[in-house]
C-alpha cells in the first residue's frame, strides 16, 4: 500500500517513514504543502498522512485541494492541534481520521491499517482465499491455521492481491504500491516476485494468475 507522508519536522518525518516502511508500506515523504499538493495531483496514493502546520501551504488547504478534485485517498491528519474546533474543521473538510501529537506508535499503525481496510471496502477482521487467510489486524498470513512466512516484498505483493481480491491488479499499480518513487520496481522484478510467490502458495488452495500484458490476480484453486 502506498502512503504519502506530509510532515515538516524532518526528524519526525524520518522516524514515521522508518516505522511505516518497516511495516511493509511504500512511503513517499514531502515537507511542505505545495510539494504535497503537487505530488498528490501527479501520483495516486492509498493514504495521505497530513500535518496541518506546514510551510508554503497549510495542511487544511492541501486537504481541501484533494477533496475538491475528488481524490479518494484516505487522509489521516497528524498534528499537534488538539482543540475540538480543529478536529471538526479537519473532518468536515474530508479527513477520514485525526490523531494528535504526541502519539503512540501502535495507535498510529492501527489507524493506518483501519483506514487502508476501509478504503479497500473490507469490514471483516480476516480475508481468505483458498486455505490462506490474511489477519488484517496483525497483517499476518496463515495457511491452514499456521503462519505463512514470506519475504517482505512477496508478503507486500500478496497483501495487495488479498486487499483487491477478485480484481486484476495491473503491474503499474503493483509498482506504486510496493515501492516509493525513489525505489521503483522494473517489470522483470515484479515478474520474479510473482513467480516466487506462486511457488510458495502451491498446495495451499489458491493460485496466483497472470492476466497477460496487464497484471495479476488471485483465485481459489480448483480441486483435483
Amino acid at each position: 500500500m502506498r502512503i504519502l507522508l506530509v510532515e515538516d519536522n524532518l526528524s519526525l518525518a524520518g522516524a514515521i517513514r522508518s516505522i511505516l516502511a518497516g511495516a511493509g508500506y511504500a512511503v513517499d515523504t514531502v515537507h511542505d504543502g505545495v510539494s504535497a499538493e503537487a505530488l498528490a495531483r501527479a501520483e495516486p496514493f492509498d493514504l495521505v498522512i497530513l500535518d496541518l502546520g506546514l510551510p508554503e501551504m497549510d495542511g487544511l488547504s492541501v486537504l481541501r485541494a484533494l477533496r475538491d478534485r475528488r481524490d479518494d485517498a484516505a487522509v489521516l491528519i497528524l498534528t499537534a492541534r488538539a482543540t475540538p474546533e480543529d478536529k471538526v474543521r479537519g473532518l468536515d473538510l474530508g479527513a477520514d481520521d485525526y490523531l494528535v501529537k504526541p502519539f503512540d506508535v501502535a495507535e498510529l499503525e492501527a489507524r493506518v491499517r483501519s483506514l487502508l481496510r476501509r478504503r479497500a471496502g473490507i469490514r471483516a477482521a480476516t480475508v481468505s482465499v483458498g486455505e490462506v487467510t490474511l489477519d488484517l489486524a496483525s497483517r499476518r498470513f496463515l495457511a491452514e491455521g499456521r503462519p505463512l512466512d514470506l519475504p517482505a516484498r512477496e508478503k507486500a505483493l500478496l497483501e495487495l492481491l488479498f486487499m483487491r481480491q477478485g480484481q486484476v491488479v495491473p503491474k503499474e499499480a503493483i509498482q506504486r504500491a510496493l515501492t516509493p518513487l525513489d525505489d521503483a520496481l522494473s517489470d522483470n522484478a515484479i515478474e520474479q516476485y510473482a513467480s516466487r510467490l506462486r511457488r510458495r502458495l502451491a498446495g495451499h488452495g489458491l493460485s496466483l494468475r497472470t492476466a497477460r500484458g496487464i497484471g495479476y490476480y488471485l483465485e481459489a484453486a480448483e480441486e483435483a
